[in-house]
């Protein structure tokens, strides 16, 4: 099983809902995840850098 396919249980301070209503996570659920998805999230406790496309 590769890391895309695992399911990880939502637990309180993973997520909050932006102003504009979007599920929003947080660097607690990307640690609880273990990698980086390159998607430029705002809370990316792995350093990616959206511009560069680097970690």
């Amino acid at each position: 099983m590769n890391n895309f396919s695992k399911k990880i249980p939502l637990e309180e301070g993973d997520f909050y809902i932006t102003p504009e209503g979007y599920r929003c996570f947080t660097e607690q659920y990307h640690l609880k995840r273990g990698y980086c998805c390159e998607s430029g999230c705002r809370h990316c406790p792995y350093g990616y850098n959206k511009k560069t496309n680097s970690v």
